[in-house]
C-alpha cells in the first residue's frame, strides 16, 4: 500500500473532510457507477442514508449538502461554493435533483436522505448507504461507503483494520511505520522529503510534484487572505463571530518590536483564518482533515513570513509532512469519529511540526522526535463540537495546536534526536485511546463541551 503526498492534501470545501468532502466524494461515485452501468437513464428515485456520526451531526457539518451536490455530480475541489446556498435551496423547494447534472428525478429531502443520529454501520462511524430505484420500486443498485477521514472513502469491502485506501504501485522505499521510514532514510543517506519525493515519482514527474505542491500551498495562501477578509458571524446558529479580520487589522497596525511573541500572535491568526473560512464552507486545504486544517498553512506562513523560507522549503515542508501524515494514516487515524480530536489536531500537529524541524535542518531523527512530541501531547484530546458545528472549539483548537508545532519543532531541533517514547509508540497509543474512549467523545456532539455550553 502507498499513500501519495496529494490523497493528504487534497483541496475541498469546509467544514469537515470527513463530514463534507467524503459523503459528497461517495455521492458522486454512486452517481458514476449508475452511469458506467448503463442504468442512470432507468432511474427515477434515489435514497441516501448517514449513520452513526454523520448521521448525529450531519446538518451541522453540511453533510446532507455535500450528499445532494454529489449526487448531481459535483467535486469538493471544484465546486463552486458561492452556488451552494441556492443549489441546496432550489433541490429543497422544487423537490427535483438532477443526478450527474443529466437525469432529473424527484427528490424529497425529508424522506430521501435519512440522518440516523443513534444508528451505526459496522465498519466506521462515518458510515452511508445509497440507493437508486426504477419507476417500478426496484432496486438498481445499492451501495455502503465509509468515510474514514480526510477525505478518504471506502466501500463496503473496508475493514476495521485497515485505514488507507489500497494502492498497489510500488514504490522504491516503501514505508509504513515511522521505524520503517527512519531505515529507509539510514539505508539511502536521505532526508525524510527526499524519500517521499522518490516514492512520488512513481505516478508524477518531479516537475508535477513541486507544482502541485506549490498549487497546494497556492490554496493556503489564498484561504488565509480570504479569512482575514471577511467579516460578520459564522453560519449554523452559534453566532460565533469572526475575529481573524479583527486581529489581522490590529496586528498590522503594530510593529512588534517590543513584544517578543509577536510571531506567535500572526501564527494565531493564519490558523483562525483558515478555519473561519473551513466553518463557512469555503474553499480550503483537508490537511490532513478540514477540522484541523489550520495548523500545517499556519505553520507554513510562520516559516515564510518569520524565517524567510523560499517555495523550495515549502515543497520541503509539504513532502516531510506528508510522510508523517502518511505513517499515521496507516497506523493511527486521522477521523475524529474513529479516535477522538487526538487524530485529526493531533496528526496535523505532529506533521507541521516534522515538516518545520526538516526545513530548518533537522535529521531525519530529529524530525521524527518532532512529529511524536506533536502526537503525544494531544493524546486523550476529545471531539466534542458544540451544535455538531466545526467552530467551538475547533477554531481555536488549531490555533493552539500550531503553536504547539513550533514549539515541538524547537524542542526536538534542541535535542539531538534520542527520546524514550517512539513516534509509533505514540501513534499505538493514539489508537488504544480511541478504542477506549466513549462514543460520545467520538464527533457525535452528545458530550464535553457540546453538552456544557447552551446554543444561543
Amino acid at each position: 500500500m502507498a499513500i501519495s503526498v496529494f490523497d493528504l492534501f487534497s483541496i475541498g470545501i469546509g467544514p469537515s473532510s470527513s463530514h463534507t468532502v467524503g459523503p459528497m466524494r461517495a455521492a458522486r461515485t454512486f452517481v458514476d457507477g449508475l452511469a458506467e452501468s448503463g442504468q442512470l437513464a432507468s432511474a427515477t428515485r434515489v435514497k441516501a442514508e448517514l449513520f452513526g456520526s454523520l448521521g448525529a451531526t450531519g446538518h451541522g457539518h453540511g453533510s446532507d449538502k455535500a450528499v445532494l451536490l454529489g449526487l448531481e455530480g459535483e467535486r469538493p475541489e471544484s465546486v463552486d461554493t458561492d452556488s451552494v446556498p441556492g443549489r441546496v435551496a432550489r433541490i429543497k423547494e422544487t423537490r427535483r435533483l438532477t443526478l450527474l447534472g443529466d437525469r432529473e428525478i424527484r427528490f424529497d429531502v425529508d424522506g430521501d436522505l435519512v440522518m440516523h443520529r443513534r444508528r451505526s454501520l459496522p465498519a466506521h462511524p462515518n458510515g452511508m448507504t445509497f440507493q437508486a430505484f426504477d419507476a417500478g420500486g426496484t432496486v438498481l443498485r445499492a451501495r455502503t461507503y465509509y468515510s474514514v477521514g480526510g477525505g478518504f472513502v471506502r466501500d463496503e469491502s473496508y475493514e476495521t483494520d485497515s485505514v488507507v485506501v489500497e494502492d498497489s504501485t510500488p514504490v522504491p522505499y516503501p514505508f509504513r511505520t515511522g521505524a520503517d521510514l527512519l531505515r529507509q532514510c539510514t539505508e539511502s543517506g536521505l532526508p525524510i522529503s527526499e524519500v517521499m519525493l522518490r516514492n512520488e515519482l512513481a505516478w508524477r514527474t518531479r516537475d508535477e510534484v513541486r507544482s502541485g505542491l506549490l498549487d497546494i500551498w497556492q490554496v493556503m495562501v489564498d484561504c488565509v487572505h480570504a479569512g482575514c477578509e471577511h467579516d460578520g458571524v459564522l453560519p449554523g446558529g452559534l453566532k460565533v463571530p469572526r475575529r481573524a479580520r479583527s486581529l489581522h487589522q490590529k496586528l498590522l497596525a503594530e510593529d512588534g518590536q517590543n513584544d517578543p511573541l509577536y510571531a506567535m500572535d500572526w501564527v494565531s491568526l493564519y490558523a483562525l483564518a483558515v478555519n473561519e473560512e473551513n466553518a463557512s464552507g469555503g474553499r480550503v486545504v483537508t490537511a490532513p482533515t478540514n477540522g484541523a486544517a489550520g495548523i500545517i498553512p499556519a505553520v507554513l506562513h510562520y516559516y515564510t513570513r518569520f524565517l524567510g523560507g523560499t517555495d523550495d522549503g515549502v515543497v520541503t515542508f509539504l513532502l516531510t509532512a506528508g510522510a508523517l501524515g502518511s505513517v499515521l494514516k496507516q497506523t493511527g487515524s486521522i477521523s475524529g469519529a474513529e479516535v477522538g480530536c487526538q487524530g485529526e489536531v493531533g496528526s496535523a500537529c505532529a506533521m507541521a511540526a516534522a515538516g518545520l524541524a526538516e526545513v530548518l535542518g533537522g535529521t531525519p531523527e530529529q524530525v521524527e522526535n518532532a512529529a511524536e512530541i506533536g502526537v503525544e501531547h494531544h493524546l486523550g484530546l476529545t471531539c466534542d463540537p458544540v451544535g455538531g458545528l466545526v467552530q467551538i472549539p475547533c477554531i481555536e483548537r488549531n490555533a493552539v495546536g500550531a503553536s504547539k508545532a513550533i514549539h515541538a519543532a524547537r524542542m526536538a531541533l534542541r535535542g539531538d534526536g534520542s527520546h524514550v517514547v517512539t513516534l509509533d509508540k505514540a501513534i499505538k497509543t493514539m489508537r488504544e485511546t480511541g478504542a477506549d474512549m466513549k462514543v460520545k467523545y467520538k464527533e457525535t456532539a452528545r458530550g464535553g463541551l457540546a453538552v456544557n455550553v447552551i446554543e444561543c
